[in-house]
């Protein structure tokens, strides 16, 4: 049986941090009123608000930006109404919310009692092949940008998705992204990017990347699943990976299968590495057990009944990608 008790008392030692949430869409396009608790969710999207957030002893939120690639052009306008989006649900609910850019933000809402609301885009599409814009975004808050999602753009091409090519890594565009990323403090993401292309981004970065949401090929062979030099690359340059809570990458139904992917990345990167990365609210159904974001605590009482160490737990809960955060501070406010 889970001891939920020694979950919930670890959840209150650490800020536990969740890499990546697709709920602005939601908030955006249906009106998904953040602050309210919602039912059990649809199986595919609905994981979370604010009061199933408390319950999961959820201390940070990353709320990912996506868009629809085709066509490109109004891609960065539908980003900048799904921050609107989450700045209105944080004005809404002040005592309970408030957005957040550098880690010392996140201490501060802790201190206050208050989730921690970041923001980060997934598919630099939304750039619109205008350099400029990440600038724009970074001054909207925008910690991380993942370089690509389900289509080529001007920066490579996907691990699968419309215009994938094994063989084309980062383009010149590209690079010039990562270098103004690098500049401005905006994390690079490295989810969704073929393999030739994830190597060139690490060469190419001189601050520590991310993989906000990912399965590992360790654990289950599978396109959407990085390998382990992958995670050896990402451990060296001091980033972490964040591991998704969608059952087809994981390739199995339960809580398990998320500490299966765990434990990989600790096996090949080293305690530093690995974190959290649900998915919630992007199309995924989660696992038995992860229903939504009240079931956090399931998810560390089973790695705890592992026998993984209570420092390697809390530091996979959100001090990971909390030191991530301090190590790539905003360069603009």
């Amino acid at each position: 049986m889970l001891d939920l008790a020694a979950a919930r008392a670890l959840h209150d030692e650490t800020c536990v941090l969740d890499l990546h949430a697709d709920t602005p869409k939601l908030m955006d396009k249906l009106g998904w009123d953040l602050a309210r608790r919602h039912a059990r969710p649809m199986p595919w999207f609905g994981h979370v608000d604010l009061p199933r957030m408390r319950e999961g002893g959820l201390g940070a939120q990353f709320f990912g930006m996506w868009t629809f690639p085709k066509p490109q052009r109004g891609s960065a306008a539908s980003v900048h109404r799904q921050i609107d989006a989450l700045e209105a649900a944080c004005a809404r609910a002040p005592d309970e919310i408030v957005r957040c850019r550098s880690r010392e933000d996140v201490a501060a809402a802790r201190a206050a009692g208050r989730v921690a609301a970041l923001a980060g885009i997934e598919g630099a599409h939304a750039l619109e092949g205008d350099l400029a814009n990440v600038e724009a975004f970074a001054r909207r808050g925008v910690r991380y940008i993942g370089l690509l999602h389900f289509s080529r753009n001007d920066l490579g091409c996907p691990a699968m998705g419309l215009g994938r090519d094994d063989a084309r890594g980062l383009t010149p565009f590209g690079h010039a992204v990562v270098e103004e990323m690098n500049r401005l403090g905006v994390i690079v993401d490295l989810a969704h990017i073929n393999r030739k292309g994830f190597f060139d981004a690490v060469a190419a970065t001189k601050a520590a990347p991310i993989v906000s949401h990912t399965g590992v090929a360790g654990v289950r062979a599978h396109w959407r699943n990085i390998d382990d030099e992958q995670i050896r690359a990402v451990a060296q340059r001091g980033g972490v990976v964040g591991v998704i809570f969608a059952p087809r990458f994981l390739g199995g139904d339960d809580l398990d299968a998320v500490c299966d992917h765990l434990a990989h990345i600790i096996k090949v990167g080293g305690e530093d590495v690995p974190a959290l990365g649900s998915d919630y609210d992007g199309m995924v159904k989660p696992p038995r057990g992860l229903d939504d974001v009240a079931d956090l605590p399931r998810l560390t009482a089973a790695l705890l009944a592992r026998g993984v160490p209570r420092a390697a737990v809390k530091k996979l809960l959100g001090e990971n990608a909390l030191r991530v955060l301090a190590e790539v501070p905003p360069v603009l406010s």
